[in-house]
């Protein structure tokens, strides 16, 4: 893997994107580190820098774990492939709510990759349930095996049991003595909630960070899989805007390609994609061991 030796103020400008910028999950400094190295980038006391940078982060001492409470345990539920099932959970309500209303957030996250779609309400209706999940899951992502979900109310009804029969899936609800067993499921929640509490400067703007902490989350490694959702989703890592800002050698060397060679490239990578999902699948086997 080649880096390019980033100086002085091309550093402190990665710092800060990487951590708070656009694709930033406010990460601790080793994550900081090593994602800073994914992307392409190296200077000789960057660790360092990224443990400093971080300890001195406001919101990272504000929206903290709480480290003197107790840990929950977390039921893990596997996938067999992409996209062949999913948990859902609501999130909320929020307070203070968004400034156009809404408190709640309505998660969606595939238990193979990882991969996490999201919508705020001010109230998460059996329609409105309805609708996401068939226009940003079946219509996208093609028809799931099963859903998976707790047993409230607004996921558990009429309206979502039509569209599961007329798509042929099946929805499997969690044991109302352990609600909180979907163990992918609530550890996203507690990841979105994070990374937008971090990411807001009003507290009333939530609802329009919210496309960007999916983003983060995307694009950062899940220690589940040993990957980011969208690269098991489409073969190639996100180009992000540091990338961009300052060159990374990966556009740099891009800009280089010509048409068939860039098609040629973006082939190989595709080809690859099945190999990166079985790495995911053993890493997953090995981690919850």
């Amino acid at each position: 893997m080649f880096l390019r030796c980033a100086d002085a103020v091309e550093a402190r400008q990665i710092l800060e994107e990487v951590h708070e910028g656009v694709c930033g999950t406010h990460a601790n400094g080793f994550t900081m580190a090593w994602q800073i190295m994914r992307f392409g980038y190296y200077w000789s006391i960057m660790e360092g820098d990224c443990i400093s940078y971080a300890k001195k982060c406001h919101k990272c001492q504000i929206y903290g774990d709480k480290i003197h409470v107790p840990p929950s345990p977390l039921q893990v539920m596997t996938s067999p492939w992409p996209f062949s099932m999913w948990g859902m959970d609501v999130i909320g309500p929020i307070s203070p709510k968004a400034s156009n209303g809404y408190h709640f957030i309505f998660v969606v996250i595939d238990y193979f990759t990882k991969w996490v779609e999201a919508a705020s309400y001010a109230s998460v209706t059996k329609s409105a349930v309805s609708r996401l999940l068939k226009k940003e899951i079946i219509c996208r992502y093609g028809m799931p095996e099963r859903i998976i979900s707790d047993n409230a109310l607004n996921l558990n009804n009429s309206t979502i049991t039509e569209v599961c029969s007329q798509f042929k899936i099946k929805h499997h609800n969690l044991s109302p003595y352990h609600p909180k067993m979907n163990g992918a499921v609530e550890a996203a929640n507690k990841n979105i909630k994070k990374i937008v509490g971090k990411m807001t400067e009003t507290y009333r703007d939530w609802h329009e960070k919210l496309p960007f902490a999916l983003l983060a989350y995307r694009t950062s490694v899940r220690t589940s899989t040993g990957a980011t959702p969208f690269s098991l989703v489409y073969g190639m890592e996100a180009v992000l805007p540091i990338e961009v800002e300052i060159s990374s050698l990966r556009i740099l060397s891009e800009i280089k390609l010509d048409e068939a060679e860039w098609i040629q490239s973006r082939y190989d990578q595709l080809n690859l994609i099945e190999e990166k999902r079985l790495r995911a699948i053993r890493h997953g086997q090995m981690y919850q061991k």
